[in-house]
């Protein structure tokens, strides 16, 4: 089982657009609609393109290196505080419900922050392995990430499920030729190619992904996909 971190696990996607905005409000970029979704599992440099929108064209390079540095430091600032109690709710039954039934257990993120809200979590114990963005130099929804971390677990990336609550996600998951569930949005994420879309963690049912021996599956089936 290969996890992304943030608002799969753990509840920072909130986090993360507070401080774009609070950048965007400090250089005098508006926002446009539905941007929270836009910015789920991409990387800063990319994230720091769609919070600009057209204004990109008036910072230079140097200049948004010293804006996503900036929203670095709003996002730090705000996950201080960060406890057991960000853990989502059904997180931790999923992780307890991977391990029952023998599984490895890897994290993929985008974030270079992930260790650190990892351990401010009380979480580290819970993973195999962890890659996250300072062990990539491709983010989302490149499948670096994912094959890195099937990699790290020494499985098949054939062999992996892999868990995601952003379009990037589970693009990258599908491109790593992993089995995709999406979290949310059952018509974003199906678009992206989710092979199967919950609402939240807690509505994870392990066994309903794994193989079950002499039993073909139908067409939609959730179960035999040889994992």
């Amino acid at each position: 089982m290969v996890f992304d971190l943030d608002g799969v696990l753990v509840d920072t996607a909130r986090l993360h657009f507070m401080a774009w905005k609070r950048l965007a409000e400090e250089i005098g970029v508006t926002l446009a609609g539905q941007l929270q979704e836009s910015l789920k599992g991409v990387d800063r440099a990319a994230s720091l393109e769609i919070v600009l929108g057209e204004s990109s064209r008036a910072f230079d390079a140097a200049q948004k290196v010293v804006l996503a540095e900036r929203k670095d430091l709003l996002y730090r600032e705000s996950v201080r505080n960060f406890s057991r109690t960000d853990v989502l709710p059904g997180a931790l039954a999923a992780l307890k419900a991977c391990r029952q039934k023998a599984l490895k257990i890897a994290v993929a993120s985008s974030s270079r922050n992930a260790q650190a809200i990892i351990l401010a979590t009380g979480l580290a114990g819970e993973f195999d392995v962890v890659v996250d963005g300072n062990a990539i130099s491709r983010a989302k929804p490149h499948p670096e990430a994912f094959l890195r971390a099937a990699s790290l677990l020494e499985v098949a990336p054939g062999d992996c499920i892999g868990v995601d609550d952003a379009i990037a996600g589970v693009r990258a998951i599908k491109r790593a030729s992993m089995y995709a569930i999406g979290i949310g949005a059952a018509p974003l994420l199906a678009s992206a190619g989710a092979d199967a879309v919950i609402p939240s963690i807690a509505a994870l049912a392990i066994e309903g992904y794994l193989r079950v021996e002499n039993v073909p599956p139908g067409p939609g089936s959730q179960a035999g996909h040889g994992r």
